[in-house]
């Protein structure tokens, strides 16, 4: 689920060293080789499936299978955000595509909710279910890269951080969030977006084709093949629709373009007071310049800060791309050239250190904000009831605005920019779902503050969902929604993938 740096602070370290650190069982293959790796996709013929209704065997779940009885349970159970707590009835975390469709399979067979995992940030808690079934790929981390034809086709079970290192090390990129510990899955299927979307496009404008687990007939599942000459219905709606609507994906194969280095910069202001000029240069400077620039501006209760990312570039560069607006005010300025996989690997948070309960509010601009909402936000940020609540904006524009062939569900492609509210609190502990003093305060800020903005922005990111969000389905998806329940209603007529904000099938 979120793939961008909402949450705090982006670490500003040396990275000297960091190197790649690509999960368990994943193997990088260059040229025209491909070896599976564990955790890797099964083969599709021992699929359970059956067609008119028929019956299918009765369903075993294989995988580590973890029931509340298991002393791991709750671990297992836990999400990134603790601001939410269920108790499933057993959680299966598939070893490879087979168990996923029996996974599938026995849910259907039993009559038991389910839900899909990965990364573990489903900022509603929407990848878990009290009483259900939670289908985790977390350990579907193969990793195959075709150097020739710049094609990796990974494991859904990747996180970002995984991703990036990995391809780091053959100097290739795929746009990605900022959060390394946001499974690359969720990011990709709602848009996903980062430093490089200005130069490559959203993450899923790199997507070519999916290994995809679907509901078959009245209770079996099988494994199909999505790219644009298969299914390619399915893979417009998995570009940019959200995780969890069509069925699961078990791997990703992206296209993915060489990057040898990038320049990394980082600029603080102390205080808050110069923000109505800097937010005021910032959306009119980056999303206009230089498409190799990618920015985030943040704003804390206690300063402002800005983060760049120049792909293929030297920090002279960078600088005077930045300089309208590192010219305001006097900023503390850090430049870093290396590797990007260094570099991400160099910005990472520990979850650890982050604060256990989150509640974001997401949002679009097509027009630069008037004096009066930069005003806005200095008034709630100064207001602030954590010092890791904060307020970023991330510039579109450049490659955003191009679709890659045959099109995406994705629908805000005329942004100036992403901006969005978040609130941070609480420390994590052992004690899992005892109720925090702060978390009303905390829920009321954050839900002044965006409705404080609602007449400036324009749509929601179903990356960054609200259970609270009326109009919704057009808030998220826009004009695509009709065409993505008929979708729906092709590959998951029975809505046997469903969550609170799920697409619903079309009527027949």
């Amino acid at each position: 689920m979120n793939d961008f740096s909402r949450r705090g602070l982006l670490k500003a370290t040396a990275v000297a060293g960091a190197g790649a650190v690509a999960g368990a069982g994943a193997v990088v293959v260059s040229g025209d080789a491909a070896v599976e790796a564990p955790g890797a996709s099964a083969v599709t013929e021992t699929s359970v499936s059956g067609e008119h209704g028929a019956k299918c065997p009765p369903a075993q779940l294989t995988g580590r299978i973890v029931r509340p009885n298991d002393p791991a349970y709750t671990d297992a159970r836990l999400g990134w955000d603790r601001l939410f707590s269920h108790y499933p009835l057993v959680i299966v975390f598939a070893q490879n595509t087979q168990d996923v469709v029996n996974a599938l399979t026995w849910a259907r067979q039993n009559d038991v909710a389910l839900r899909i995992r990965s990364g573990r940030h489903s900022l509603e808690g929407w990848s878990n279910v009290d009483s259900g079934l939670v289908i985790d790929i977390s350990a579907l981390k193969s990793v195959h890269v075709d150097t020739r034809s710049r094609i990796a086709k990974v494991g859904a079970g990747l996180n970002q951080l995984e991703a990036v290192t990995t391809l780091a090390k053959q100097n290739l990129a795929v746009t990605t969030g900022t959060e390394g510990s946001v499974g690359l899955s969720g990011a990709t299927l709602g848009g996903g977006f980062g430093f490089l979307t200005r130069w490559l496009g959203m993450a899923c404008d790199s997507l070519i084709g999916a290994e995809v687990v679907v509901a078959d007939g009245d209770e079996c599942a099988k494994v199909i093949e999505v790219d644009l000459r298969n299914h390619s219905d399915l893979l417009w709606a998995l570009r940019g629709a959200g995780n969890g609507n069509f069925g699961i994906v078990t791997s990703l194969t992206y296209k993915v373009t060489p990057l040898k280095s990038v320049t990394y910069v980082q600029a603080t202001w102390d205080g808050i007071a110069d923000l109505r000029r800097i937010f005021d240069a910032y959306q009119r400077t980056a999303p206009y310049i230089d498409d190799r620039l990618g920015t985030q501006l943040e704003v804390h209760r206690n300063r402002t800060l800005l983060f760049a990312v120049l792909a293929e570039g030297t920090p002279a560069e960078a600088q005077k791309l930045l300089a309208p607006i590192l010219s305001i005010g006097s900023p503390k300025v850090s430049t870093q050239l290396g590797n990007w996989g260094d570099v991400y690997a160099g910005f990472q948070t520990p979850i650890g250190e982050e604060p256990a309960n989150w509640k974001f509010s997401s949002q679009f601009s097509k027009k630069p904000f008037p004096t009066k909402a930069i005003d806005v936000i200095s008034s709630f940020m100064a207001d602030a009831p954590t010092d890791e609540s904060n307020f970023f904006a991330q510039a579109f524009g450049g490659a955003v605005r191009r679709s890659p062939r045959g099109g995406t569900a994705f629908p805000h492609r005329d942004a100036l920019f992403y901006s969005e509210p978040g609130v941070g609190w609480g420390k994590r502990s052992d004690r899992p779902g005892v109720c925090d003093p702060l978390t009303p305060q905390a829920q009321a800020w954050i839900a002044e503050f965006s409705q404080a903005l609602r007449s400036y922005v324009d749509g929601a990111y179903v990356n960054v969902p609200n259970i609270g969000m009326q109009d919704w389905e057009t808030a998220y998806w826009g004009s695509n929604f009709s065409r993505l329940r008929r979708i729906k209603a092709g590959y998951d007529p029975r809505n046997v993938f469903q969550y609170d904000q799920s697409i619903p099938p079309a009527s027949r």
